[in-house]
């Protein structure tokens, strides 16, 4: 089901900014104060995890793409876009749903996606569970 909700372009522009010119090495969306349209509510380019986990908020909903770099077992880099949908369990329930019924515009937008990861607490963004569900897909 869908909210309704567009995507402003200035998250496409970020996005393929993200992608292609390696400029970030995360972006993280959000809803428009008016829950109207999916917007960039930062775009970082620090190489710490930690930072990027930092920035999900403990009790609200977003959206964020990270540009995760590993190696594989034969020693290659390797690096995979991954999409995370952030809904954590003390998010309001109005939220949870706009987030929810939102999330198909803006993935369908966000062309180049690897990996996608549903995460209610810290735990399932932990970069121990990302890397592990990343490289058995590598």
């Amino acid at each position: 089901m869908s909210s309704g909700v567009g995507v402003n372009p200035a998250c496409i522009e970020t996005f393929q900014a993200f992608k292609m010119g390696k400029k970030f090495k995360y972006v993280i969306f959000g809803l428009s104060k008016d829950n109207t349209e999916i917007i960039v509510l930062k775009s970082s380019d620090s190489p710490s995890y930690d930072d990027f986990v930092a920035d999900l908020p403990e009790a609200d909903c977003r959206w964020a793409v990270y540009d995760l770099e590993f190696e594989k077992e034969d020693g290659g880099k390797r690096n995979k876009i991954c999409f995370f949908s952030w809904s954590p369990d003390d998010a309001k329930v109005k939220s949870k749903m706009l987030y929810a019924s939102s999330k198909d515009a803006l993935r369908r937008s966000l062309v180049g996606v690897a990996t996608e990861f549903q995460a209610t607490d810290f735990s399932e963004v932990a970069h121990e569970s990302v890397l592990d569900k990343v490289s058995r897909s590598a």
